[in-house]
């Protein structure tokens, strides 16, 4: 029910049903002025948490952007980066919308507190002052009325007339303030329905804009929250990959600690208590001390593990003997002496246990020190590059593409062991590859594909070799994508021919698989996870090496993405050095040597001709790849075309090749280490390991 209509005729009356709907109207207006209290008191503190909400949000954003991500390792992949630059967009994007709300509750006062609080003064306000001069006024009307009732009729007529008079103008005064009051109480109510409410309805368009205004920036930050979570899901595929690579490795160090040291530009290393003479008597100071056999210089830094601090200045000798102390010639165990050449007296010291002991004692000796020799044991199995080799790739390639392009993780789920080592055992048995084009439909994909990487994996050394690996890993590190295809160009080109043709093979067929990424969902990162510790397997197995399996990785996606420009194309400084080449040749030709030239014969020392081809080649694989670049794409089936200006009918290539001197090698061939140790790695993909 709504409030009932008051009538200005009714002033006049006053009846009690005039009295009772004026009540009636004071008590909403009561109702209405208290509501409004509690809404600014509400309003206030609502503001003010905003503003608390406000500051929390900036401190967290102050946080976040403050932080730094620091990766393991010497460089960061684009994924890191991506990711260390997350949290300072996410401190960006909290500022520019804490900057929006500040703006709104700004606003608020003005828009909502003010005119609430104006609406409550000015019009209830007014209307309660309007109360209280009717209800005094009523009170005066009703007094002279009663006084005048009561006078006696015996009195003059002249004072019956003035006091006639007198409640006649009481009588239009108090009308006059009921017409105004009645006026007054109805002109609140109707003011509330748009004085009150257009104020709210203000600040919720204020809350409207900050919402509209966050909208707005998550669709400008969407971008980057799409390339944040790719970069996201490939470090975490990288790191499936590169936990089971470390927790092998601690596996492999917790069984036989001493035959997984890193290759140490020292001797010998490690902990020594060293005898030390005080003027209460002796004690044994606990040093860490290094020792390098070629100068025979110890130095002995003491450290004290359980603070993390050193316990005084390094101090550096240089050996001049060593001699094992007896047992019965002192009271500690494992102890011996060392004399030096530029200190008086001796050093008694002790190792930690009798083989440590042992180990000192040799390395002071001058021999050699004793390093994990049990991979240069290891029988790395009979896969060679050559036509069998080149047949069993290709024969596993043939099947994927033509049975399994499509299967669901394709390369990653791995095939069952024994089964594997049956098909590959098949492959390589010289009867079966002569009398077998293909591999037989009975065969899983998985048991293919597993089969494939086994025998990559099986090659004497990483198929992008040993020496390159450095290099590679540095390519990948280069800021600009360019610079890293580049690099990587010129390194593959580096390698010996049959690598690179084998490479050329994988690179191809990984790129189709990748073009069907949408039904076997491998992408080109999922490849690169799959294929770079395969394709790219650390010489020495250290987590340093582990660390750097997402550069590999990285190393496998820029050959597959640009494969065609990097298997068919020369170059730049490779075309550089060949035209120097040829231009010296021609020169030599029409001129007898210069003197300029003849210290490169006079003083060469000449090696074993293995050693001279196998630097010579090189430079000049480079050079046969793309002169035999037809029969490569007759195994490879692609369309491309060696390019114009490197054909193999051109005279010169051939006669450069056997009479390049040595002085002419590009300074990057130094690279190449003819007696590099090999190892086997295990490759992870996506979670499982293929062994």
């Amino acid at each position: 029910m709504g409030l009932p209509a008051l009538e200005f005729s009714d002033c006049c009356l006053d009846s009690p049903q005039f009295r009772e709907r004026l009540k009636s109207h004071e008590a909403e207006l009561d109702k209405t002025n208290k509501f409004i209290k509690e809404l600014l008191k509400d309003g206030k503190s609502l503001i003010a948490a905003l503003k608390n909400l406000s500051s929390a949000k900036r401190k967290f954003a102050d946080s976040l952007n403050d932080f730094k991500f620091r990766c393991i390792g010497d460089a960061e992949t684009d994924d890191e980066i991506c990711i260390a630059k997350s949290l300072q967009e996410f401190a960006a994007v909290l500022r520019n919308l804490e900057d929006e709300r500040m703006r709104m509750i700004e606003n608020a006062g003005e828009v909502l507190i003010t005119p609430l609080e104006k609406f409550r003064k000015e019009q209830i306000g007014a209307a309660k002052e309007a109360k209280k001069k009717y209800d005094k006024e009523t009170e005066k009307y009703c007094g002279v009325l009663e006084k005048h009732l009561n006078l006696s009729s015996k009195k003059k007529e002249s004072q019956l007339q003035e006091a006639d008079s007198q409640v006649d103008l009481v009588r239009q005064h108090f009308y006059e303030v009921s017409l105004e009051y009645v006026f007054k109480v109805q002109e609140v109510q109707e003011r509330k329905m748009f004085e009150f409410v257009e104020p709210l309805l203000a600040f919720l368009q204020g809350l409207f804009t900050f919402y509209h205004h966050g909208y707005e920036l998550a669709k400008d930050f969407s971008d980057f929250k799409t390339e944040l979570t790719i970069s996201i899901q490939n470090t975490r595929n990288r790191f499936e990959s590169t936990r089971s690579e470390v927790e092998s490795l601690m596996r492999k160090m917790k069984e036989n600690p001493h035959e997984h040291k890193n290759i140490s530009p020292y001797t010998m290393e490690g902990y020594l208590y060293v005898q030390e003479k005080r003027h209460f008597g002796t004690s044994w100071v606990k040093h860490y001390c290094t020792y390098q056999s070629d100068s025979k210089r110890i130095t002995m830094v003491p450290f004290d593990q359980k603070s993390g601090g050193k316990g005084g200045e390094d101090e550096a000798i240089i050996l001049k003997s060593c001699t094992r102390r007896k047992t019965d010639s002192i009271e500690k165990r494992f102890c011996f002496d060392v004399e030096a050449v530029d200190r008086p007296g001796v050093i008694t010291m002790q190792a930690l246990s009798e083989e440590d002991r042992r180990l000192w004692m040799e390395a002071m000796d001058g021999r050699e020190p004793v390093y994990n020799s049990n991979k240069d044991n290891q029988t790395e199995g009979t896969a060679q590059l050559d036509n069998m080799g080149f047949s069993i790739v290709k024969k596993c390639i043939h099947a994927v593409e033509t049975r399994g392009i499509n299967e669901q993780g394709l390369y990653r789920i791995v095939g069952v062991n024994s089964r594997v080592q049956r098909l590959l055992s098949i492959l390589m048995d010289p009867k079966a590859a002569e009398t077998e084009d293909e591999i037989s439909a009975e065969w899983e994909i998985k048991t293919i594909t597993s089969a494939l990487k086994t025998y990559l994996r099986m090659l004497p050394g990483p198929l992008m070799m040993y020496q390159f690996q450095r290099s590679f890993i540095k390519a990948a590190k280069l800021e600009n994508q360019e610079s890293r295809i580049s690099e990587i160009h010129s390194l593959v080109h580096r390698l010996p021919e049959k690598n690179r043709q084998m490479l050329h093979l994988l690179m191809n067929h990984l790129a189709n698989v990748a073009k069907n990424h949408k039904q076997n969902l491998m992408t080109v990162a999922n490849l690169g996870v799959v294929f770079g510790p395969t394709l790219m397997r650390p010489q020495e197995e250290t987590v340093a090496a582990i660390m750097d399996i997402k550069f590999q990785n990285i190393v496998v996606e820029i050959l597959i993405e640009n494969h065609e420009k990097i298997f068919n194309t020369v170059p730049e400084t490779l075309q550089s050095n060949s035209q120097l080449l040829l231009s010296r040749k021609r020169s030599t030709d029409s001129k007898p040597p210069s003197c300029s030239e003849r210290p490169l014969t006079l003083f060469h020392t000449m090696q074993p001709s293995e050693k001279q081809e196998n630097r010579n080649s090189i430079i000049n694989s480079s050079l046969e790849s793309v002169i035999s670049s037809s029969n490569i794409n007759s195994f490879l089936h692609s369309n491309s075309t060696p390019q114009s200006n490197m054909n193999s009918s051109d005279p010169d290539l051939e006669v450069v090749k056997p009479s390049r001197p040595n002085s002419l090698i590009p300074p990057a061939s130094a690279e190449t280490s003819e007696d590099a140790p090999t190892s086997d790695h295990t490759s992870l993909e996506g979670g499982s390991v293929d062994k």
